[in-house]
Formats: C-alpha cells, structure tokens, sequence
C-alpha cells in the first residue's frame, strides 16, 4: 500500500488513497490496532492520524475517513481535509478548483489556490456550526447551548463554550499560558461525562478581535500542533461570546503555524483557509505492521 505522508501546520498524517484497492486490502489499512502501529512515532511510520481516501458519494470527488492515532475515527479533521485536497488535486486525478470531499461531518468544498499545478494554500467551506447540546453532542436539555459554563474538573473549573463543526469542541478563554492549561485539563475535559463521545478542548487567548493564539488538546491524539476544526470552534465561539465579529477575517496561531478563519453573517459558514505540504511517500503492507509491544 502505498502511503504519502503530509502535514497541516505540523499536523501530521498519513493519506492513503484507496479507491483503487482490493476490497480485503482497503478494509486492512483501516483496522484499527494497523492505524495505531502505523501511526507509531518510534515502531511505525509516525502521525497524528490517517486519511482514507474512498470513494465519494454521487457528486462528490471523494470521501475522507479520520483515523485518529489511538485507532478511534473521528467525524472531520480540518487539517486534514486540506492534505486530502492537495493529494486528489496533484496527484489523485481531480484537476479542478473546487473539490467536494465526503465527510462524517457532510459534504465540504475545498476550493484550491494552485501556482504550476502545485497546491498553495486550500479554502475549506466548512459550514455552518451547531452550538446546541443535541447536536455536539454533549448531556443536558439538547435544544440548548453551552456559553461559558462552568465545567468541574479533578484538577480545577474551567469555563467552556461547546461548539460542534462536525465534530465536538470545548472552548475556554484564557489569560495565562494556553499550553500549560491544555497539558493540565485537555485530559480531564476530552473524558469529561458532559461528552458521550468525548471532545477536543481548545485553550485560547485572545490578542484583538482579530487575532488570537491556541493550543488543542485533540480528542484521541493530545496536544496537536494546530487543528482545522478547533480553530474553526475557537473563532465561532469568541463571535459567539462578543470576542470576535462576524465576516472579519481572524489569524488564529497555533503552535505549528496560522489560520485564518471567517465565521460568515448569522454563523452560516465558516471559512478556513490554510496550507498543506507533502513531505514524502512509501510504501508499507498493513497486513505485516507490528504493533507496540505491551
């Protein structure tokens, strides 16, 4: 099978197109004790996840599967949408400017700035966010939202703003070192009982309206050099809490690097705009992968 490793900001991945695959070998590399070997940094290849490439449904290009490091599967993964993008567009037979990639998160539109056939940066249409506590999902009357409520935790409370882009988020607003606090709750919120499939736990500080830095505590991997999504989260629910503005583009730093991210008029859209580069391809039989010994 072959394999290109790409990352996303330092969100690193492993794709693998499978379109063209026997059923067998195709359901092989999606297995989950292979994802998590082959996401191994010291016994395996080494990454945050790997993308499946499969076939889309009618009128999309493709389908993406999320495979998180620890075997699990998540709904989206922002970064890697844009890694998914640059693979179909250079080297994956869809040569056009817009590309519609099946999710679990729904069908997202990637519209492609290319320099030479070469993939510069990917717009992602990620759409609309969902703020209610049905749809995050996460405990208490569904038809509700979370704002800055406060979440009791082992080590401390921190107040947190849920927001779902397909896949669930947990947003705190901080004043001191985003990092030190994700280290020290990231693991207490990702398990918290508020969230039947666990969350991702976003630790943003705030520079203007238009700027702000975060850390992300990734449901299945830890803290992350950047994630798509929960720099999507982040800006919805800094609008949302009168922190940002809508239609305003905001820079959102993230340890591996900068998005920028607009949430459109009435929260009907987000846009996420950011690079993806390829760093090298190999090849590996998923069927022969040894996983950590125990």
């Amino acid at each position: 099978m072959r394999f290109a490793k790409y990352h996303g900001l330092g969100n690193d991945f492993l794709v693998v197109d499978l379109r063209t695959l026997r059923s067998d070998e195709a359901a092989a590399a999606q297995e989950p004790t292979v994802v998590k070997a082959l996401c191994d940094r010291q016994f395996g290849v080494g990454g945050d996840g790997v993308l499946a490439i499969l076939a889309g449904g009618p009128g999309a290009d493709a389908r993406m599967r999320v495979l998180n490091a620890d075997g699990s599967e998540a709904e989206m993964c922002g970064n890697g949408i844009r890694c998914v993008a640059k693979e179909l567009y250079e080297r994956g037979g869809i040569h056009h400017e817009r590309i519609a990639i099946d999710t679990g998160a729904g069908r997202l539109v990637c519209e492609i700035d290319a320099e030479r056939d070469v993939v510069q940066s990917v717009t992602v249409e990620m759409g609309a966010p969902r703020l209610l506590r049905g749809e995050i999902p996460m405990i208490g009357p569904a038809n509700e939202r979370c704002v800055e409520q406060s979440l009791a935790l082992r080590d401390g409370t921190v107040e947190v703003t849920a927001v779902s882009m397909g896949n669930p988020h947990a947003v705190a607003f901080v004043d001191s070192d985003p990092r030190a606090l994700a280290q020290m709750h990231g693991p207490s919120i990702e398990t918290h009982a508020w969230f039947p499939n666990r969350t991702n736990a976003e630790f943003a500080r705030v520079i203007s309206e238009r700027e702000i830095e975060l850390v992300v505590w990734e449901r299945g991997v830890g803290i992350t050099l950047a994630c798509g999504t929960g720099a999507c989260a982040t800006v919805v629910a800094a609008t949302v809490t009168g922190r940002c503005a809508e239609a305003n583009d905001v820079l959102v730093h993230l340890p591996g690097g900068d998005l920028v991210i607009t949430v459109e008029r009435g929260l009907s859209n987000v846009l996420m705009r950011g690079p993806a580069l390829h760093v090298f391809d190999g090849e590996v039989d998923p069927r022969r992968v040894i996983a950590r010994p125990a």
